[in-house]
This record gives C-alpha cells, sequence and structure tokens, in this order.
C-alpha cells in the first residue's frame, strides 16, 4: 500500500504578514527558483487559511488559460491565481466578494501568490471573525472598533434571551438563527454569558436569563 503524504497545515494568518515573512527558495541557478516555504517566527508556512475581499479580478486571454484575484484584508493584499481547468473557481466570483481562500504558497518573478485548493464565499462578518481569532493567537488587545462590535453582538444576544423567559429560555441554535451575526461569536458571547452567571443552562442547549 503506498505511504500517503500528510497534508501541510493551512494557517489562519494576516495576509500583511505573510509578504513580510522570509520566503526560503531551494538552491538552483534558475533566475525563478521554486518557493519551498515562508518562515514566520517558528513557522514554515506552505499552506495558507485566508478570508479576504475581493479588490481585483483578472482573467487572461488567448492560449494561456490563467486568471487572478486580489485579496485584501484590511492589512495588505496578495493575489491569488489559477490556471485552465481551475479558472472554474472563480467562475462566481466577483470584486466586493468576501472569500475563504485555502492553498498553496507559491513565488513568480518574487511575487508572492495563492494557489487556492479551495474557494468560498463568506458572509463579511467573517472578516471580523478572522481577526478576532487572529488577534487572541497573538494575545494581543482589541481594537476600540472591535470592543465595540462585540458588545452590540453581546447586547444583542443576552435581549434576546430575556425576551424568551416568557418560553423558559431559548435554544442556542435559534439564537443563531435570529440573529446576523457569525456563529462562532455567538457561541463564545454565550459561553462567557454562562461563565458571568448572566444566563445559565437549565438543559443542555438551551438558555434562559438569570440577570
Amino acid at each position: 500500500m503506498p505511504e500517503l503524504r500528510k497534508r501541510e497545515t493551512a494557517y489562519k494568518l494576516r495576509i500583511g504578514d505573510l509578504i513580510k515573512a522570509n520566503q526560503i527558495f531551494e538552491e538552483s541557478e534558475s533566475l525563478n527558483k521554486r518557493l519551498r516555504f515562508v518562515e514566520l517566527g517558528d513557522k514554515k508556512i506552505t499552506r495558507v487559511n485566508i478570508i479576504a475581499n475581493v479588490i481585483d479580478k483578472y482573467e487572461g486571454e488567448g492560449e494561456s488559460k490563467f486568471a487572478t484575484i486580489t485579496l485584501d484584508d484590511g492589512g495588505g493584499q496578495i493575489r491569488a491565481r489559477v490556471f485552465s481547468e481551475d479558472i472554474k473557481k472563480f467562475k462566481d466570483v466577483i470584486q466586493g466578494d468576501t472569500l475563504l481562500v485555502i492553498g498553496l504558497l507559491r513565488s513568480y518573478n518574487q511575487e508572492l501568490y495563492i494557489l487556492p485548493e479551495i474557494v468560498k464565499k463568506q458572509d463579511p462578518k467573517y472578516l471580523l471573525v478572522r481577526k478576532l481569532e487572529i488577534e487572541n493567537s497573538y494575545n494581543k488587545p482589541l481594537t476600540p472598533q472591535q470592543k465595540k462590535e462585540l458588545y452590540s453582538i453581546r447586547e444583542e444576544i443576552v435581549n434576546l434571551i430575556k425576551k424568551s423567559e416568557k418560553n423558559e429560555g431559548i435554544d442556542k441554535e435559534n439564537i443563531i438563527l435570529n440573529t446576523k451575526s457569525p456563529p462562532e461569536i455567538i457561541h463564545k458571547e454565550i459561553q462567557k454569558l454562562l461563565e458571568e452567571g448572566i444566563i445559565y443552562e437549565p438543559k443542555p442547549g438551551r438558555v434562559r436569563y438569570l440577570g
């Protein structure tokens, strides 16, 4: 039985940090050396998981079939490129879309780019989710704007739970369905409210207001 090759971790990163990282190339006489990995701290990165907005799209004409999109997450910009049959991955992508892009890092003419494996449209609010994930991983404080957005989401959740008291509580799934915020943030805020004793869980999956 052939040996299965382990797929490299797709790191969640800010584009600004990624493009400033140290690029390590294979030793070669070629002018366009092959990128081995990107070195960021103690990480050797070959795959990335990026959430960003599309600010530009271009599709080549003629025999060379390729397409590019430029991604911007507010901290930096990077291109994603597809070739031949993979052009279909960008078929429904338009300028202004928010995308989740998972793919391999490549370099051409000293420009770092992403060769996408997965391209999936996301709600724009997932940009905030990703920023919070990365900020938490770096142990950096939230900005005033991020704090304001989280407070607004928290208040929305608390008010929804308060209104549900006449029905002896509300299921967590219904909170997600009745708010426009990303599920990941809602789950985190519900857990914080439980830990702070503002709400309680009379039975698994259902919460009530305690005050």
